[in-house]
């Protein structure tokens, strides 16, 4: 049974996860470039590549969405990159996430669209040859949020 405290957690995560997805685009974006450029502390991450094994990420063959499917496929390509990159659904406060990788490691980046918004991103901008850091500065600036999921609807997707 759930504490008092569990259960308010819990219905405060999925309100503000509720308000993320029902909220249009141009406020989501509007609202994470305010808090990415706020006093806020960046979320945790890496500021250097791993320099050993990395956790593998959860299969994709375990998840039933396309689009979360093929987040976490192509998380796993990217790994050494999303280890270096921060999470903004702040999950280094709520989980102790180190990066946007440990969200690929379980089933929390599967319910959570910055999560996922952020790996495509990130995937996509390795693909043109942007460096972890200019991917965490497009990351930070809430650049993510423009990413068009409806190419991932089909699994797995085409690179």
């Amino acid at each position: 049974m759930l504490t008092k405290r569990e259960w308010t957690t819990a219905t405060a995560l999925f309100l503000a996860a509720l308000l993320i997805v029902l909220l249009p685009s141009g406020a989501r974006s509007s609202a994470a470039q305010t808090a990415a450029q706020s006093d806020e502390p960046v979320p945790a991450y890496h500021t250097q590549p791993p320099t050993g094994a990395l956790p593998d990420t959860m299969d994709p063959a375990q998840l039933e969405n396309p689009v979360v499917k093929n987040a976490y496929a192509l998380a796993a390509k990217v790994k050494k990159v999303l280890y270096q990159e921060p999470c903004y659904c702040h999950c280094d406060r709520a989980h102790g996430h180190g990066s946007l990788l440990d969200c690929f490691t379980s089933t929390h980046g599967s319910m959570c669209n910055i999560c996922m918004g952020e790996a495509l991103y990130s995937y996509e901008q390795t693909r043109k040859g942007r460096t972890p850091a200019q991917i965490r500065a497009g990351i930070q600036s809430g650049e993510w949020q423009h990413i068009d999921t409806a190419k991932y609807q089909t699994y797995p997707a085409k690179p």
